[in-house]
């Protein structure tokens, strides 16, 4: 019997953050369609949830995700079938900001998830690997978000060797954010939250368009198109609440009290 999307992941709101945990720790939390669905089911979950600001994603167990189950032959039924680029794509298209919280070992496939997401903060020791040359094939859909944070430098040897290298280099190389002790990842996870909390709402939805955007455009492009966006976030009415917060020396009325 095919396993349900959401017996192989958890979902649970923490003070203002959704945590998608993946939930198959016997197989390192390896990628099924059950799993990926699962992940795609809370993470359109939680983007309709008002009182989640941003989501994470982590690993139950020893591993954060150790890529593709090569045992996997069952998928699921096409009715509930969540291909994996569609996974990374709406990580990245999510107006909210998605935190990998990197737990553990992350291989192969595992990658693309922490190449999809805003923010990576990974447990120091923890180690990484494009390991697909080693059995015959490529890193070819996640390449996709990966390469972009890697730069064709490091992805080019990475992607090649198939070597392992550890969340420390993967901070040096841009791929990670933050390399913490495993005592601290949570803790260092809800820095991050907190961060996102304390600024507007929508300002926070707008500044992951406006990081994806600005990319795409030239120079010229980019000032005709920011100036006017700019003008409309200070004329809005969380704008023009921020700003009355600033000058009176209080908390802006989305700043959580729990």
């Amino acid at each position: 019997m095919t396993a349900e999307p959401t017996a192989v992941t958890e979902y649970q709101v923490r003070k203002g953050a959704a945590w998608i945990t993946l939930n198959r720790p016997e197989r390192r939390n390896a990628l099924t369609g059950a799993l990926i669905a699962g992940v795609y089911q809370h993470l359109t979950a939680a983007n309709a949830d008002d009182d989640v600001r941003c989501i994470v994603i982590t690993g139950n167990g020893p591993a954060f995700c150790a890529g593709a189950d090569l045992k996997d032959e069952q998928g699921l039924p096409a009715d509930q079938a969540v291909s994996y680029p569609q996974l990374l794509s709406a990580i990245q298209d999510s107006p909210k900001p998605v935190i990998a919280a990197v737990n553990g070992a992350a291989f192969a496939g595992g990658l693309g998830l922490v190449g999809a997401a805003d923010i990576v903060i990974s447990v120091e020791d923890v180690q990484f690997s494009f390991s697909e040359v080693r059995i015959g094939v490529i890193p070819a859909v996640i390449s996709v978000v990966c390469v972009p944070k890697l730069g064709v430098h490091h992805a080019m040897k990475l992607f090649l060797s198939g070597e392992r290298f550890s969340a420390v280099q993967a901070v040096a190389m841009g791929f990670v954010h933050r390399a913490v002790p495993a005592a601290e990842l949570d803790s260092a996870v809800f820095e991050e939250v907190d961060m996102i909390c304390a600024g507007g709402p929508n300002a926070v939805i707008e500044c992951k368009k406006l990081v994806r955007r600005v990319t795409t455009l030239s120079r010229d492009e980019g000032f005709a198109e920011t100036e006017p966006w700019s003008q409309r976030l200070f004329a809005s009415a969380e704008g023009q609440e921020g700003m009355a917060a600033f000058r009176e020396k209080r908390p802006a009325a989305w700043i959580r009290n729990d």
